[in-house]
């Protein structure tokens, strides 16, 4: 299973490597493949195989042509090229928004890896992940306790997530025309764009894309601490941001217009205006998560630093 994920995510990286050069330039020699995308000359040329069945290279010796574009239906699906631990961060995500825990309520580690059907490790270390955050407590015979969070909690969450996610978008902004994360960015709008005309029937399915849209622009950063943060922070702002479902289509509408808005600003490659979009969803954010716990905003949370604050502190 590890080798054909390897694979599979390998496959994608080199998807984005030739979307990013002209039809009819030559891909590269295999060692140089290997170097970039950091696996063995078998597995590229496992892959080099399965383009040229796919008709998006043409293979003569050593020479490697490129036949067109990659399209959406080339990419393996995301979940077939996320590691055992993305899988079980997302599975567990999911089973904690169906379940609706509270403050207080137990988890058992072993009977929560059956539901999920990953192993009492994996689940092991992903729930001493929450627990550094002061939301899960440790007990005997592999439970925890959920220990929930305040509004004051759920503030300095936002503070540090508004910081990161200026700096990141900073550096989103900077990203040289073929990097993958503009595709990317492209996939994303479409896929509001979809959402937004089923969103009567489908707007429980924001949660995913929102979580997706934001760990896209923190990845920007390249930071491993910023990487980490978000990791930690999803499953925190999307399990308290269902609670209070009365008005949860309302509000996804709105995060899904701000997402648009966002997009665009973040395509302008104008660093001042992609932050202050920013500033204003991280607003709505922040708003709507103590709203989900019955708190208020912190008086002046709406003034986050601008680019030159935010560059000059981190």
């Amino acid at each position: 299973m590890k080798t054909k994920t390897l694979f599979k995510r390998s496959f994608n990286l080199c998807l984005h490597l030739i979307a990013g050069r002209p039809v009819g330039t030559e891909l590269g020699p295999e060692t140089a493949l290997a170097d970039h995308l950091g696996i063995s000359r078998t597995t590229v040329r496992a892959i080099i195989a399965a383009m040229e069945r796919a008709g998006l290279l043409s293979v003569e010796g050593r020479q490697k042509l490129i036949l067109r574009t990659p399209v959406d239906d080339d990419f393996f699906p995301e979940i077939e090229t996320e590691s055992i631990g993305a899988i079980v961060e997302k599975k567990f995500m999911e089973w904690t928004l169906r379940g609706d825990y509270r403050a207080g309520q137990q988890v058992n580690g072993l009977d929560l890896a059956r539901q999920l059907g990953v192993s009492s490790s994996a689940i092991r270390e992903y729930l001493t992940r929450f627990s550094q955050f002061g939301l899960l407590q440790r007990r005997p015979n592999n439970s925890w306790v959920f220990l929930g969070f305040d509004g004051p909690f759920a503030n300095e969450l936002c503070d540090i997530r508004d910081l990161l996610e200026l700096r990141s978008v900073e550096n989103f902004c900077d990203l040289p025309d073929n990097h993958p994360a503009w595709r990317k960015l492209d996939q994303l709008e479409r896929q509001h764009l979809t959402l937004m005309t089923d969103i009567e029937t489908r707007f429980a399915d924001f949660s995913d894309l929102d979580e997706t849209f934001h760990r896209l622009i923190h990845g920007a950063s390249h930071n491993r601490f910023v990487e980490n943060f978000h990791a930690n922070m999803s499953l925190i702002f999307h399990y308290h941001y269902l609670w209070n479902k009365s008005d949860e289509k309302e509000r996804n509408v709105v995060a899904i217009e701000e997402h648009l808005t966002y997009i665009a600003a973040l395509r302008s490659r104008d660093k001042d205006a992609a932050v202050m979009t920013a500033r204003t969803h991280l607003r709505t954010a922040r708003s709507t998560l103590c709203h989900s716990i019955g708190g208020q905003p912190a008086e002046g949370a709406l003034a986050l630093p601008t680019t030159a604050d935010s560059t000059a502190r981190l």
